[in-house]
């Protein structure tokens, strides 16, 4: 894991985490952050948060994946379309049965070889292989898993995949909100921060509870919790 530094910035480490909190929390695009800063008196510019993210999110998101409980054994995978730079990819997602996202890929293609790259990367990320792995009809799911030797464990049909689905909502706003991401690299950097982390995709679902689900003083129990272990993850 990356060590984490704040040292040689003109800015304190207090503004540095306050700008990445805000960023993935509130899913703001840089120049709202900034603008967001400067009502504050803080004058950064919107390139300098850009930076930030690119170096602290990922580092912040590998400290709450590590203390994450383990996944489910029932997982949910699928890909969805996505344009950068003119060119059509794929973005292929792995969520467990509880929504929380196990890892993400981009691949230029929707094929046997983009499942066959997926499916060992969590093996290996995860260290384990599920009891059920529930995707669409895309044949390339089921020609991997038979390769694997794991085609008794693999699921499709009615929704039973609404899971994975449903999960590709957030990327969806935020590539709008980034006017579609810029390259493979830059939306592959982008969605790891947000998919190390928990049910919705990103750092920001550590700290945003979903609160129509629970009551108000459980709220801000939780919340003062998800603050607390906040404050522990940015800690250089």
């Amino acid at each position: 894991m990356n060590e984490l530094s704040y040292a040689r910035h003109r800015f304190s480490s207090a503004i540095i985490q306050h700008a990445v909190w805000l960023y993935f929390r509130f899913a703001l695009s840089y120049r709202n952050v900034e603008d967001i800063l400067a009502e504050r008196g803080i004058d950064v510019s919107y390139e300098t948060v850009r930076r930030w993210v690119l170096k602290f999110g990922q580092v912040f998101a590998e400290r709450i994946r590590r203390r994450r409980p383990q996944p489910t054994d029932r997982w949910n995978l699928d890909e969805v379309f996505l344009k950068i730079g003119g060119k059509a990819v794929y973005l292929w997602r792995a969520v467990d049965d509880e929504g929380e996202v196990l890892d993400v890929l981009v691949q230029p293609k929707r094929d046997r070889k983009a499942a066959l790259k997926l499916l060992r990367k969590l093996f290996k990320r995860q260290g384990q292989i599920p009891s059920a792995i529930v995707t669409d009809r895309l044949r390339s799911y089921g020609a991997t898993l038979r390769e694997l030797d794991l085609a008794d464990r693999h699921l499709t049909g009615g929704r039973s995949n609404n899971r994975a689905e449903v999960s590709h909502r957030p990327t969806r706003r935020r590539e709008r909100q980034q006017i579609r991401f810029k390259s493979p690299g830059s939306a592959q950097r982008f969605l790891s921060s947000h998919a190390a982390i928990s049910s919705h995709a990103a750092i920001s679902n550590h700290i945003d509870v979903q609160r129509h689900l629970i009551s108000r003083s459980t709220l801000r129990t939780l919340r003062a919790r998800a603050s607390a272990e906040w404050r522990e993850i940015v800690a250089a």
